[in-house]
């Protein structure tokens, strides 16, 4: 049984709370957390243990892994204290608002054996999966253009911001929605290896962008766009697409499904002779012992658990992977600014209250 605390109960926390906490494999033992309406309540219901100091719970209780969901910022500062410790560690994402610090990361736990992992969890929707593996497979032939989008209602009116549309605390649509069609881009395709046009405009935030527009140049020759806006009122939850178009045909892929267009028959899609098929993701996922939201919550925190204790190396959602996506964020920044670069600067925010407290 693996003994598991948790950082943060937020929003995505109470969430991977009440996953992690039924997984038959993991027993949550301890958090970390700046409520204390809501730690007084969860140890006088649950009996949970409660902290409101991470250095302390760290020391006191005896954990084999850590699931990190606090602001952004505070993922790096947070994540070298349990690999210091020689924990597993899950991260909800964006990983790092610094690169240089996801690099010395990244290596840490690579060097201490360590499974880690961040929360893309795109990455467990059967209908991206699919798109992956045809994509990879070569059936749409020379991928010549990609396009990833996200759009929802987060910011539909000025009003005072979160940690979420801070500049120095979330960083707004960028860090919230685009890693997310970054990521997928990753996933399905390569990573990018340069980006230029990009467009930010702020339509109801105070100092974050609402929208983000680039194109996308990947060491193929394949071009791609991205397009990002969390103040659309037409979407409502977020949605997310990645398009692909090769010289063989092209698929779109969203939650729900994967549709996909070849000109010839390929061996790995057996069932399209040409023309349209759609492959759904209910019938492309595979039932998880607890629903929140969607399976790819589920699923996410089960691939975490599983790793551990095969000691798999081989995470498809590790620091590594993720750092990818961070890499690409600090292009789309300094292609806005080239002399100053937003997401380092941001990272060298010192936490101020309640988390100078945590943090120690």
């Amino acid at each position: 049984m693996l003994r598991l605390a948790m950082v943060g109960l937020g929003k995505m926390g109470l969430s991977h709370f009440a996953i992690v906490n039924t997984h038959p494999g993991v027993k949550v033992v301890a958090c970390c957390e700046q409520n204390a309406y809501l730690t007084d309540v969860l140890s006088k219901y649950t009996g949970l243990k409660c902290y409101d100091d991470t250095d302390r719970m760290l020391q006191n209780e005896k954990l084999d892994a850590v699931l990190i969901a606090t602001p952004s910022k505070l993922h790096a500062r947070m994540v070298e204290k349990a690999l210091e410790r020689n924990l597993h560690v899950f991260c909800e994402k964006p990983f790092v608002l610094d690169v240089s610090d996801g690099e010395r990361l990244a290596a840490m736990a690579e060097a201490k054996g360590l499974v880690n992992q961040v929360g893309y969890h795109y990455r467990f929707v059967g209908a991206f999966q699919e798109a992956a593996r045809i994509v990879q497979s070569g059936a749409l032939g020379k991928v010549h253009h990609i396009r990833a989008e996200a759009y929802g209602p987060v910011v539909l009116r000025p009003k005072g911001s979160t940690w979420r549309s801070s500049k120095d605390e979330g960083g707004g649509a960028l860090y919230d929605y685009a890693c997310h069609a970054l990521d997928l881009v990753n996933f399905i395709h390569t990573p990018a290896v340069s980006v230029g046009g990009v467009a930010m405009n702020s339509l109801f935030s105070r100092d974050v962008a609402d929208e983000v527009y680039c194109t996308m140049n990947f060491r193929d020759g394949a071009t791609g766009q991205l397009c990002v806006n969390w103040s659309d009122e037409s979407c409502r939850k977020m949605a997310t697409k990645v398009s692909v178009w090769g010289t063989n045909g092209r698929l779109s892929a969203d939650r729900q499904e994967c549709q996909i267009y070849l000109r010839s028959p390929h061996s790995a899609v057996p069932d399209c002779k040409g023309g349209w098929i759609s492959r759904y993701t209910t019938d492309l996922t595979q039932p998880v012992w607890y629903y929140l939201r969607g399976e790819e919550y589920s699923a996410q925190i089960d691939y975490f658990v599983k790793a551990i204790e095969s000691r798999s190396r081989d995470n498809v959602n590790s620091f590594r992977s993720a750092l990818q996506t961070d890499k690409l964020v600090e292009m789309i920044l300094a292609e806005v600014n080239p002399r100053v670069v937003p997401a380092t600067a941001a990272a060298s925010v010192r936490p101020r209250g309640f988390w100078a407290r945590v943090l120690g």
